[in-house]
């Protein structure tokens, strides 16, 4: 079991701070068993102070990075310079080869470190341009969920921190721990980092029980293996293509087509854990109709072919 220390501070946010522990250690979650050793830390051990007004007692030090396989600043304050001696601890961990992870402002420590120098680092939107401003040695992307650099992860905040740590979990435990997990949080199983942060112009709600974009994603995800024609997907919407391609659009802030696309990389994957069916028969179940689309789109969506991410989770010999 991987483990991960957390780093709490004085005046940090309770749902912050809960995020990674819910996530990974499925902290005070009775349906879900947790998939890594979780512990809280902080340079100063002790009572902290929180920003809702309670205090905490966090007994572990920096001393808990030392040999944690991930390291997750889950936010941090504005102004706040972090110490050298944070600092240290994070470069360090990451030398040696640890994840590290900051959600939301924690991607101000991530960047202070230097450890994503010429890379880019997500944080809230918000944020974004202070980020940029204080750490110009990073590129800071504030219109995506999170950025997953695989040995450093940074996210935007709040719901994009819990989708991060999900697509973490998916990443180390596979797609059918995540949808568990998921369920468990009631998450929406799998966004992609690479979706917008936040919707300008919201989809008006629906007039009743029947949403027209949901029956369509509905009848998609059950048609994953056939062409999917634009046109008649729109029909089961009851929208013209371009009203249908709008209001997707507004509801996902992604295209149909990309869209569609995420949801056979994701079956595919979910295949690739779980079965032995030779990569052919798993790109024309999800709907790639060949080995080679599979292999291209999987590699590009995930960075790793179908058959070394089947190796990861199956065992070397699954290869």
């Amino acid at each position: 079991m991987h483990s991960v220390a957390v780093v709490a501070f004085d005046g940090i946010s309770p749902f912050h701070l809960s995020v990674p522990t819910l996530v990974f250690g499925a902290a005070g979650i009775d349906s879900a068993a947790a998939q890594y050793d979780v512990q809280v830390c902080a340079e100063h051990p002790g009572p902290l102070a929180t920003a809702a007004g309670y205090r905490i007692v966090v007994d572990a030090g920096l001393e808990a990075l030392a040999d944690a396989d991930m390291i997750v600043i889950p936010s941090w304050k504005a102004g706040l310079v972090p110490s050298p001696e944070l600092l240290a601890a994070v470069r360090t961990a990451h030398g040696r080869g640890a994840r590290i992870v900051g959600l939301c402002l924690g991607s101000f420590v991530v960047a202070a470190s230097g450890v994503a120098d010429g890379r880019e680092v997500a944080t809230h939107w918000s944020a974004a341009d202070r980020l940029a401003r204080e750490h110009p040695e990073v590129v800071v992307r504030r219109d995506i969920l999170w950025s997953d650099l695989g040995d450093v992860v940074t996210s935007a905040g709040v719901a994009a921190a819990l989708d991060c740590c999900l697509h973490l979990t998916r990443r180390d435990r596979g797609s059918a721990v995540a949808a568990d997990l998921a369920r468990a949080l009631v998450l929406a199983p799998h966004r992609t980092g690479s979706q917008a942060q936040y919707i300008p112009v919201p989809m008006a709600a629906s007039n009743g029980d029947d949403d027209p974009i949901e029956r369509a994603m509905v009848w998609a995800r059950a048609s994953l293996a056939d062409p999917v024609d634009l046109d008649r997907w729109a029909g089961v919407a009851h929208l013209s293509r371009r009203t249908f391609t709008r209001h997707f659009r507004d509801r996902t802030a992604t295209s149909p087509q990309q869209w569609l696309l995420d949801q056979r990389v994701d079956h595919a994957r979910l295949l690739l854990e779980q079965g032995d069916d030779p990569v052919e028969a798993i790109a024309a179940r999800s709907g790639f109709g060949s080995a080679v689309n599979l292999r291209h789109h999987f590699q590009r969506r995930l960075g790793v072919s179908p058959a070394a991410h089947r190796a990861a989770f199956r065992g070397p010999e699954a290869a």
